[in-house]
């Protein structure tokens, strides 16, 4: 990992641990990427409502693809946000729920889908005068 100019004096070993979304190559990039994600942001926020399975999830996120969704599922999942637990039963089914980091992450994502939705008419106002 290359050096970031703002994070100088932290020790090698600190930076690694906690990352450097500003060097290309940091892996916080991906797990900023999956969450992020219009789909992700819109699965965490689902989640936050308790364990849902994948059917449910689909239709309460409008437009979103089934392709689409069990990529964004399967990123989460890898990241540690969602836990995914397939249930033997007839027919088989499967549940997402989030893990405690994903409650952190959700909460995170909704606060930033919540200034967005109060500041809408703002931001659209703003869209009009560029027009």
């Amino acid at each position: 990992m290359k050096k970031n100019p703002k994070v100088r004096g932290t020790s090698l070993s600190a930076r690694l641990r906690r990352g450097d979304l500003m060097v290309a190559d940091c892996p916080s990039r991906d797990v900023l990427k999956h969450m992020t994600s219009r789909w992700g942001v819109l699965v965490l926020i689902v989640l936050q409502g308790g364990t849902h399975r994948f059917g449910e999830i689909r239709r309460l996120i409008g437009g979103v693809s089934e392709r689409m969704l069990a990529q964004t599922l399967q990123w989460l999942e890898s990241d540690g946000l969602v836990d995914r637990v397939a249930l033997n039963v007839v027919p088989p089914h499967v549940e997402y729920s989030l893990t405690p980091l994903g409650k952190e992450a959700a909460e995170k994502v909704s606060a930033l889908a919540d200034w967005i939705e109060t500041r809408l008419p703002s931001i659209l106002a703003s869209k009009r005068k560029e027009s």
